[in-house]
């Protein structure tokens, strides 16, 4: 098949050593940052943060989470260009759905008549979600991996590597970024960058995916 999206995908891999010498523009990083922003959630709940690792101060933080788990994933801490935590919010209340409400109506995309509607409506999915604790982090969480998905194609189009992680200690990482995630949880992170040529043997594989007929139903 010949097709842009699927050249992407074939070209996508999950790197296993960068180059830390190679480091992702400015511009590319904002197209990065703007398409995650512009994911999609359910009831455009958006429950999340995205915490972008870039300062060497930040890559320390990062690498020291690694200290008690996952030590695979460590080296990427500080060789890759940029890692972004996926962070949710695992405890979603109405008043922070109104806020996302609000901008509906403002952006011109909600009717104002229509905003109790979405507010109420829309917010009901969430108490379906949501367990006599106030805990809805199963629902949050998995709306950050919609955002994930996004990030890695968007990656393999600009032609940058990139390594999701779920082996990450998200206790840690909590502790270590407290203040910037104000109680939002990390359970996977992306690195990105550029891959080391000599290093790097996951580089040039071929693609392994089951068959069409495996995965794929038509009714």
């Amino acid at each position: 098949m010949t097709h842009q999206i699927i050249t992407d995908l074939n070209n996508r891999y999950t790197a296993k050593k960068y180059d830390q010498e190679k480091r992702i523009t400015a511009e590319d990083m904002d197209v990065i940052k703007e398409a995650i922003r512009l994911s999609a959630s359910s009831i455009n709940s958006q429950p999340w943060k995205f915490i972008i690792i870039e300062s060497d101060e930040a890559k320390q933080r990062f690498h020291d989470s690694f200290a008690n788990n996952f030590q695979f994933n460590q080296p990427h801490a500080k060789q890759a260009s940029h890692t972004i935590l996926f962070a949710y919010n695992p405890r979603f209340t109405k008043e922070q759905y109104k806020k996302v409400v609000d901008v509906e109506v403002t952006s011109g995309h909600l009717p104002a008549e229509m905003y109790d509607n979405m507010l109420n409506g829309g917010f009901t999915f969430t108490e379906m979600n949501t367990d006599d604790t106030g805990y809805n982090g199963y629902w949050t969480k998995a709306q950050t991996y919609i955002a994930l998905g996004n990030a890695l194609h968007t990656l393999a189009r600009l032609g940058i590597d990139s390594t999701p992680m779920e082996g990450v200690d998200a206790q840690l990482i909590g502790e270590l970024f407290k203040e910037e995630l104000d109680g939002y949880v990390v359970d996977v992170a992306l690195a990105m960058g550029y891959h080391n040529d000599t290093e790097d043997y996951n580089h040039g594989l071929p693609k392994a995916r089951l068959s069409t007929e495996d995965v794929i139903t038509i009714l």
